[in-house]
Protein backbone atom coordinates (compact mmCIF):
# COMPACT_ATOMS: atom_id res chain seq x y z
CA UNK A 1 0.00 0.00 0.00
CA UNK A 2 2.88 2.35 0.89
CA UNK A 3 4.59 1.67 -2.42
CA UNK A 4 1.31 2.30 -4.25
CA UNK A 5 0.95 5.67 -2.51
CA UNK A 6 4.51 6.62 -3.45
CA UNK A 7 3.85 5.68 -7.07
CA UNK A 8 0.80 7.96 -7.14
CA UNK A 9 2.79 10.86 -5.67
CA UNK A 10 5.59 10.35 -8.20
CA UNK A 11 3.06 10.23 -11.05
CA UNK A 12 1.37 13.43 -9.85
CA UNK A 13 4.72 15.20 -9.51
CA UNK A 14 5.74 14.10 -13.00
CA UNK A 15 2.42 15.36 -14.38
CA UNK A 16 2.94 18.74 -12.69
CA UNK A 17 6.46 19.01 -14.10
CA UNK A 18 5.21 18.18 -17.61
CA UNK A 19 2.33 20.68 -17.29
CA UNK A 20 4.71 23.40 -16.09
CA UNK A 21 7.09 22.67 -18.98
CA UNK A 22 4.24 22.76 -21.49
CA UNK A 23 3.09 26.12 -20.11
CA UNK A 24 6.61 27.52 -20.33
CA UNK A 25 6.97 26.26 -23.90
CA UNK A 26 3.63 27.82 -24.86
CA UNK A 27 4.66 31.11 -23.26
CA UNK A 28 7.87 31.13 -25.32
CA UNK A 29 5.86 30.30 -28.44
CA UNK A 30 3.42 33.19 -27.87
CA UNK A 31 6.31 35.55 -27.12
CA UNK A 32 8.08 34.68 -30.36
CA UNK A 33 4.89 34.90 -32.42
CA UNK A 34 4.22 38.35 -30.97
CA UNK A 35 7.80 39.50 -31.61
CA UNK A 36 7.56 38.46 -35.24
CA UNK A 37 4.19 40.19 -35.50
CA UNK A 38 5.63 43.44 -34.15
CA UNK A 39 8.48 43.34 -36.65
CA UNK A 40 6.22 42.77 -39.65
CA UNK A 41 3.51 45.20 -38.55
CA UNK A 42 6.03 47.99 -38.01
CA UNK A 43 7.55 47.19 -41.40
CA UNK A 44 4.11 47.37 -43.07
CA UNK A 45 3.29 50.69 -41.41
CA UNK A 46 6.71 52.16 -42.23
CA UNK A 47 6.59 51.02 -45.84
CA UNK A 48 3.18 52.68 -46.25
CA UNK A 49 4.16 55.71 -44.15
CA UNK A 50 0.85 55.29 -42.35
CA UNK A 51 -0.03 55.65 -38.66
CA UNK A 52 -1.45 53.96 -35.54
CA UNK A 53 1.83 52.22 -34.72
CA UNK A 54 1.39 52.57 -30.97
CA UNK A 55 -2.18 51.30 -31.09
CA UNK A 56 -1.16 48.20 -33.02
CA UNK A 57 1.64 47.41 -30.59
CA UNK A 58 -0.63 47.51 -27.53
CA UNK A 59 -3.03 44.97 -29.11
CA UNK A 60 -0.57 42.47 -30.62
CA UNK A 61 -0.16 40.25 -27.56
CA UNK A 62 -3.94 39.95 -27.07
CA UNK A 63 -4.58 39.15 -30.72
CA UNK A 64 -1.63 36.75 -30.95
CA UNK A 65 -3.10 34.52 -28.25
CA UNK A 66 -6.66 34.91 -29.53
CA UNK A 67 -5.72 33.86 -33.05
CA UNK A 68 -4.15 30.69 -31.66
CA UNK A 69 -7.42 29.83 -29.92
CA UNK A 70 -10.02 30.90 -32.49
CA UNK A 71 -12.19 28.29 -34.18
CA UNK A 72 -12.23 29.81 -37.66
CA UNK A 73 -15.20 27.64 -38.69
CA UNK A 74 -17.52 28.47 -35.81
CA UNK A 75 -16.30 31.68 -34.15
CA UNK A 76 -16.65 35.24 -35.36
CA UNK A 77 -14.31 38.19 -34.84
CA UNK A 78 -15.30 41.86 -34.79
CA UNK A 79 -12.52 44.43 -34.93
CA UNK A 80 -13.99 47.35 -33.02
CA UNK A 81 -10.46 48.73 -32.84
CA UNK A 82 -10.27 48.66 -36.62
CA UNK A 83 -7.21 50.91 -36.85
CA UNK A 84 -5.10 47.91 -35.82
CA UNK A 85 -5.77 46.64 -39.32
CA UNK A 86 -2.08 45.95 -39.99
CA UNK A 87 -1.99 43.46 -37.10
CA UNK A 88 -5.20 41.78 -38.23
CA UNK A 89 -3.96 41.42 -41.81
CA UNK A 90 -0.67 39.95 -40.58
CA UNK A 91 -2.38 37.38 -38.34
CA UNK A 92 -4.91 36.48 -41.03
CA UNK A 93 -2.00 35.86 -43.41
CA UNK A 94 -0.24 33.68 -40.83
CA UNK A 95 -3.36 31.52 -40.63
CA UNK A 96 -3.63 31.25 -44.42
CA UNK A 97 -6.89 33.20 -44.61
CA UNK A 98 -5.34 35.82 -46.89
CA UNK A 99 -2.18 35.41 -49.02
CA UNK A 100 1.01 36.53 -47.29
CA UNK A 101 2.00 38.50 -50.37
CA UNK A 102 -1.10 40.66 -49.89
CA UNK A 103 0.62 42.27 -46.89
CA UNK A 104 2.76 44.21 -49.34
CA UNK A 105 -0.43 45.93 -50.54
CA UNK A 106 -1.13 47.49 -47.14
CA UNK A 107 -2.05 51.17 -47.53
CA UNK A 108 -0.47 51.41 -50.96
CA UNK A 109 -1.74 53.95 -53.53
CA UNK A 110 -5.14 52.99 -55.00
CA UNK A 111 -5.49 50.02 -52.61
CA UNK A 112 -9.14 49.10 -52.02
CA UNK A 113 -8.95 46.14 -49.62
CA UNK A 114 -6.02 46.43 -47.20
CA UNK A 115 -6.52 49.89 -45.77
CA UNK A 116 -5.04 51.45 -42.63
CA UNK A 117 -8.46 51.36 -40.99
CA UNK A 118 -10.39 48.19 -41.67
CA UNK A 119 -12.90 48.27 -44.53
CA UNK A 120 -15.67 45.61 -44.68
CA UNK A 121 -14.97 42.65 -46.97
CA UNK A 122 -16.13 39.05 -47.15
CA UNK A 123 -13.06 37.79 -45.27
CA UNK A 124 -12.97 36.34 -41.74
CA UNK A 125 -12.52 39.16 -39.22
CA UNK A 126 -13.13 41.80 -41.88
CA UNK A 127 -16.87 41.40 -42.40
CA UNK A 128 -17.64 44.40 -40.21
CA UNK A 129 -15.69 47.63 -39.84
CA UNK A 130 -16.18 50.36 -37.27
CA UNK A 131 -13.72 53.19 -37.64
CA UNK A 132 -16.39 55.41 -36.07
CA UNK A 133 -16.55 54.70 -32.35
CA UNK A 134 -19.63 53.22 -30.75
CA UNK A 135 -20.78 50.96 -33.59
CA UNK A 136 -18.71 47.85 -32.91
CA UNK A 137 -20.31 46.38 -29.79
CA UNK A 138 -23.89 46.94 -31.05
CA UNK A 139 -22.94 44.94 -34.15
CA UNK A 140 -21.23 42.21 -32.12
CA UNK A 141 -24.30 41.90 -29.87
CA UNK A 142 -26.44 41.54 -32.98
CA UNK A 143 -24.18 38.84 -34.42
CA UNK A 144 -24.17 37.00 -31.08
CA UNK A 145 -27.95 37.18 -30.69
CA UNK A 146 -28.34 35.85 -34.25
CA UNK A 147 -26.08 32.90 -33.39
CA UNK A 148 -28.17 32.16 -30.31
CA UNK A 149 -31.49 32.41 -32.17
CA UNK A 150 -30.21 30.17 -34.97
CA UNK A 151 -28.77 27.61 -32.56
CA UNK A 152 -25.28 28.05 -33.99
CA UNK A 153 -22.14 27.01 -32.15
CA UNK A 154 -19.13 29.21 -31.61
CA UNK A 155 -18.40 32.52 -29.95
CA UNK A 156 -18.25 36.13 -31.04
CA UNK A 157 -15.04 37.88 -30.01
CA UNK A 158 -14.59 41.63 -30.24
CA UNK A 159 -11.63 43.91 -29.56
CA UNK A 160 -12.43 47.47 -28.48
CA UNK A 161 -10.53 50.28 -26.80
CA UNK A 162 -10.90 52.04 -23.50
CA UNK A 163 -11.74 55.23 -25.41
CA UNK A 164 -14.66 53.54 -27.14
CA UNK A 165 -16.13 52.72 -23.72
CA UNK A 166 -16.89 56.43 -23.35
CA UNK A 167 -19.67 56.07 -25.95
CA UNK A 168 -23.28 55.60 -24.83
CA UNK A 169 -24.15 52.92 -27.38
CA UNK A 170 -21.54 50.65 -25.82
CA UNK A 171 -23.38 50.70 -22.50
CA UNK A 172 -26.75 50.15 -24.17
CA UNK A 173 -25.21 47.10 -25.81
CA UNK A 174 -23.91 45.87 -22.45
CA UNK A 175 -27.47 45.97 -21.11
CA UNK A 176 -28.93 44.23 -24.17
CA UNK A 177 -26.29 41.48 -24.04
CA UNK A 178 -27.17 40.74 -20.41
CA UNK A 179 -30.91 40.92 -21.14
CA UNK A 180 -30.49 38.07 -23.64
CA UNK A 181 -27.75 36.28 -21.62
CA UNK A 182 -25.35 36.24 -24.56
CA UNK A 183 -22.75 34.03 -22.88
CA UNK A 184 -21.01 33.36 -26.20
CA UNK A 185 -19.99 37.03 -26.44
CA UNK A 186 -16.42 37.85 -25.37
CA UNK A 187 -15.31 41.50 -25.30
CA UNK A 188 -11.62 42.36 -25.04
CA UNK A 189 -10.78 45.88 -23.90
CA UNK A 190 -7.36 47.12 -24.97
CA UNK A 191 -7.00 49.42 -21.98
CA UNK A 192 -3.83 51.33 -22.84
CA UNK A 193 -5.19 54.45 -21.07
CA UNK A 194 -4.48 56.71 -24.05
CA UNK A 195 -6.71 57.87 -26.89
CA UNK A 196 -6.15 60.08 -29.91
CA UNK A 197 -6.38 63.40 -28.08
CA UNK A 198 -4.83 62.50 -24.75
CA UNK A 199 -5.13 60.50 -21.54
CA UNK A 200 -8.41 58.59 -21.34
CA UNK A 201 -9.21 59.45 -17.71
CA UNK A 202 -8.64 63.16 -18.35
CA UNK A 203 -11.02 63.19 -21.31
CA UNK A 204 -13.79 61.04 -19.78
CA UNK A 205 -12.92 58.67 -16.95
CA UNK A 206 -14.37 55.15 -17.37
CA UNK A 207 -12.83 53.63 -14.23
CA UNK A 208 -13.39 51.48 -12.31
CA UNK A 209 -14.41 49.76 -15.55
CA UNK A 210 -14.44 46.24 -14.13
CA UNK A 211 -16.78 47.17 -11.28
CA UNK A 212 -19.08 49.16 -13.54
CA UNK A 213 -19.49 46.32 -16.05
CA UNK A 214 -19.94 43.74 -13.27
CA UNK A 215 -22.85 45.84 -12.01
CA UNK A 216 -24.66 45.03 -15.26
CA UNK A 217 -24.35 41.30 -14.58
CA UNK A 218 -21.39 40.53 -16.81
CA UNK A 219 -18.56 38.12 -16.03
CA UNK A 220 -15.46 40.36 -15.93
CA UNK A 221 -11.80 39.44 -15.73
CA UNK A 222 -9.03 42.03 -15.47
CA UNK A 223 -5.53 41.02 -16.52
CA UNK A 224 -2.14 42.23 -17.70
CA UNK A 225 -2.68 42.44 -21.46
CA UNK A 226 0.96 41.55 -22.13
CA UNK A 227 1.03 38.43 -19.94
CA UNK A 228 0.49 35.59 -22.40
CA UNK A 229 -0.41 33.04 -19.75
CA UNK A 230 -2.98 35.42 -18.24
CA UNK A 231 -4.55 36.10 -21.65
CA UNK A 232 -4.78 32.40 -22.47
CA UNK A 233 -6.17 31.59 -19.03
CA UNK A 234 -8.81 34.34 -19.28
CA UNK A 235 -10.02 32.94 -22.61
CA UNK A 236 -10.12 29.43 -21.15
CA UNK A 237 -12.13 30.61 -18.13
CA UNK A 238 -14.93 32.62 -19.68
CA UNK A 239 -18.42 32.24 -18.25
CA UNK A 240 -20.99 29.99 -19.89
CA UNK A 241 -23.92 31.78 -18.24
CA UNK A 242 -23.35 35.49 -18.83
CA UNK A 243 -21.63 37.84 -21.31
CA UNK A 244 -17.86 38.13 -20.88
CA UNK A 245 -15.47 41.03 -20.73
CA UNK A 246 -11.69 40.69 -20.45
CA UNK A 247 -10.12 44.02 -19.54
CA UNK A 248 -6.51 43.94 -20.71
CA UNK A 249 -4.35 46.61 -19.08
CA UNK A 250 -1.80 47.37 -21.77
CA UNK A 251 0.97 49.77 -22.76
CA UNK A 252 0.59 51.80 -25.92
CA UNK A 253 3.62 51.20 -28.13
CA UNK A 254 4.54 48.03 -26.21
CA UNK A 255 7.83 46.44 -27.29
CA UNK A 256 9.60 49.53 -28.60
CA UNK A 257 11.08 51.67 -25.84
CA UNK A 258 10.66 55.12 -27.37
CA UNK A 259 7.04 54.43 -28.35
CA UNK A 260 5.85 53.03 -25.01
CA UNK A 261 3.25 55.32 -23.40
CA UNK A 262 4.09 57.95 -26.02
CA UNK A 263 0.86 59.14 -27.61
CA UNK A 264 2.81 60.83 -30.40
CA UNK A 265 2.80 57.45 -32.16
CA UNK A 266 -0.97 57.31 -32.36
CA UNK A 267 -0.80 59.24 -35.63
CA UNK A 268 2.88 59.91 -36.38
CA UNK A 269 4.51 57.81 -39.11
CA UNK A 270 8.04 56.54 -38.52
CA UNK A 271 11.22 58.14 -39.78
CA UNK A 272 14.00 55.96 -41.17
CA UNK A 273 15.99 56.44 -37.97
CA UNK A 274 12.99 55.45 -35.81
CA UNK A 275 12.29 52.37 -37.93
CA UNK A 276 15.90 51.17 -37.71
CA UNK A 277 15.94 51.71 -33.94
CA UNK A 278 12.70 49.73 -33.56
CA UNK A 279 14.10 46.87 -35.65
CA UNK A 280 17.26 46.84 -33.55
CA UNK A 281 15.24 46.53 -30.33
CA UNK A 282 13.01 43.77 -31.74
CA UNK A 283 15.74 41.82 -33.49
CA UNK A 284 14.43 42.55 -36.98
CA UNK A 285 16.67 42.24 -40.02
CA UNK A 286 15.07 44.81 -42.31
CA UNK A 287 16.53 48.29 -42.68
CA UNK A 288 14.75 51.48 -43.67
CA UNK A 289 17.14 51.95 -46.58
CA UNK A 290 16.43 48.46 -47.95
CA UNK A 291 12.66 48.97 -47.69
CA UNK A 292 12.90 52.37 -49.37
CA UNK A 293 14.88 50.84 -52.23
CA UNK A 294 12.47 47.92 -52.70
CA UNK A 295 9.45 50.23 -52.54
CA UNK A 296 10.97 52.53 -55.14
CA UNK A 297 11.71 49.56 -57.40
CA UNK A 298 8.13 48.29 -57.03
CA UNK A 299 6.69 51.65 -57.94
CA UNK A 300 9.02 51.91 -60.91
CA UNK A 301 7.87 48.52 -62.22
CA UNK A 302 4.19 49.38 -61.70
CA UNK A 303 4.66 52.63 -63.67
CA UNK A 304 6.16 50.89 -66.68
Amino acid sequence: MLNYGIEIMVALYAALVITKQNMEDQEKNYKELARQARIKVIEMIFRAQSSHTGSNLSSIDILTVLFEKLDFKQDRLVAGKSWVAATLYYLLAQKGIIPKEDLERYCQPDEKVYMGVLEPHDIFGMEFASGSLGYSLPAAVGFTLAKKMNGEKGKVYILVTDGEMQIGTMWESIMIAKQHNLANLVVFIDNNRLQAMGVTKDILNIEPLDERVKAFGWHVQRINGHDFEAIASAIDNISTSSPNMIICDTTKGKGVSFMENNNLYHYKHLSQEEFDKAMQELGGTQSAERIAQSSSASRLVSDL
